[in-house]
């Protein structure tokens, strides 16, 4: 931990080397949870974890800009950009063909829809979760997309995990309705 949060501070200080020590060490558990996101796919998806990992590794080297806080502001920073990456990819599949019976696992939950449909349904779910209740589309993704326990997160957002798990709760259930109904509008088209 301290390790990662020396390079942190030095690629923060603008030295382009820190984050090149830095990846390897988070490498990892970054892997661990691209292939989480993508272990409710269908055995042909296109995106495989390590090309999550990698694009998102590029994506993060652009971000030298980043006043990095800590360990789980990195991670926060680099669940927006594999949320993004999934969102990017389930668009550009969507245009070329729509492969529908697929499920996706929301932590505890699984809505079936189109395989590449969900994520662009889930990105903009987030954004309405988002403008009605910041914060808790903020645990959601960091919980979702950054694989963050409870306790970290509550130290991100300087909240007690008791408010985490508040929020995660009502958040989960209003997500569900929010993409169940999404499914049964795409189904019915």
């Amino acid at each position: 931990m301290a390790e990662i949060t020396r390079l942190l501070q030095r690629w923060r200080e603008g030295d382009e080397s820190a984050f090149c020590d830095l990846f390897p060490l988070l490498y990892a558990e970054l892997r661990r949870l691209a292939q989480s996101y993508l272990s409710g796919e269908n055995p042909g998806h296109t995106l495989q974890g390590t090309a999550l990992v990698h694009e998102a590794y590029l994506r993060l080297l652009g971000q030298s800009h980043v006043d990095w806080e800590s360990r789980g502001h990195f991670f926060a920073v680099a669940a927006k950009a594999m949320r993004r990456i999934l969102v990017d990819h389930a668009r550009k599949q969507q245009t070329k063909k729509r492969n529908p019976g697929i499920k996706l696992h929301l932590d505890e939950f699984a809505v079936l829809g189109p395989d590449c449909a969900i994520y662009d349904q889930l990105d903009e779910a987030l954004e309405r979760l988002a403008t009605l209740d910041k914060r808790r589309a903020q645990v959601v993704e960091l919980r979702y997309f950054g694989g963050m326990s409870g306790e970290e997160i509550a130290q991100y957002l300087a909240i007690s995990t008791a408010t985490v798990q508040r929020d995660w709760l009502i958040a989960r259930s209003w997500l569900y309705r929010e993409l169940k109904a999404a499914v049964e509008n795409e189904i019915e088209a």
